[in-house]
């Protein structure tokens, strides 16, 4: 993903460890559920941090990470290999792996469809394809507030102005058809509803990330930017008993047969 829109910050890498936290039962959940085993070689597209990784591993997987980020890369346990997967056919053997999975992968991708494709072929016969995204229409609080509905306005505008799909986990399934791959086996939906106070954390990480780009398309100036992070703060100590809604975190499993 070159044109990964977050930013490739120190900051950023942090959240990206912390979400990896929030979502690894949902994930590990999801690989049980699509039969990893022991000795199943095991391909992790957009590994980012590793974390994913490391729960194939805890698996008895024989695992095998791809990204574009180098600095990630080099902390990952496992094999390694630097590609970009909207470009990088050969990065990676056709029919190569028993599993193949990406998390939060296709949301920043230009062209799904064309990376659902290739993950596709690198699935071995008798193997299994996993995804999971994110349907970022679902983040709000109650009883509102106007700190959370700017976060919608900014974050949610900055994506789908650089041509992301806010709501891409819900489209899976359609996705997966017009890749050719054939509907899911399985789905499954994870969902997060907290706090206020346990949220912001989250909702401030993921504004300073898109921060960057929000600015380059106006959506905020500098001034915006730094009331609102003061905003927040206020929000987590205020209203930190108000419930807050996180993405929904989607999945689909696909085994070729």
């Amino acid at each position: 993903m070159s044109d990964y829109v977050m930013g490739r910050t120190t900051e950023e890498h942090e959240r990206l460890r912390r979400q990896a936290e929030v979502w690894a039962s949902a994930t590990a959940r999801l690989l049980d559920r699509a039969g990893l085993s022991p000795g199943d070689r095991c391909l992790d597209v957009g590994c980012g941090t590793g974390a994913v990784m490391d729960l194939m591993v805890a698996r008895g997987g024989v695992v095998t990470g791809i990204d574009v980020d180098v600095s990630l890369g080099a902390a990952v346990d496992g094999t390694f290999v630097r590609a970009d997967v909207e470009r990088d056919d050969d990065a990676v053997p056709a029919g190569g792996f028993d599993l193949v999975f990406g998390r939060l992968i296709l949301l920043h991708v230009a062209d799904p469809v064309a990376v659902l494709r290739r993950m596709w072929r690198w699935v071995a016969p008798g193997g299994v394809l996993v995804v999971q995204d994110y349907d970022m229409r679902t983040v709000d609080s109650y009883p509102p507030l106007s700190v959370v509905d700017e976060w919608r306005r900014v974050f949610l505008g900055a994506y789908a102005a650089a041509g992301r799909d806010i709501r891409l986990g819900t489209r899976l399934p359609a996705l997966f058809a017009q890749a050719g791959i054939g509907a899911p086996d399985t789905t499954d939906v994870t969902g997060r509803l907290g706090t206020t106070a346990d949220s912001a954390g989250m909702l401030a990480a993921t504004y300073r990330s898109i921060a960057p780009l929000a600015l380059a398309q106006s959506l905020i100036t500098e001034t915006q930017r730094d009331e609102w992070l003061s905003e927040i703060d206020t929000a987590a100590r205020v209203y930190g008993d108000h419930t807050a809604m996180w993405p929904l975190l989607i999945g689909a499993v696909r085994r070729k047969g």
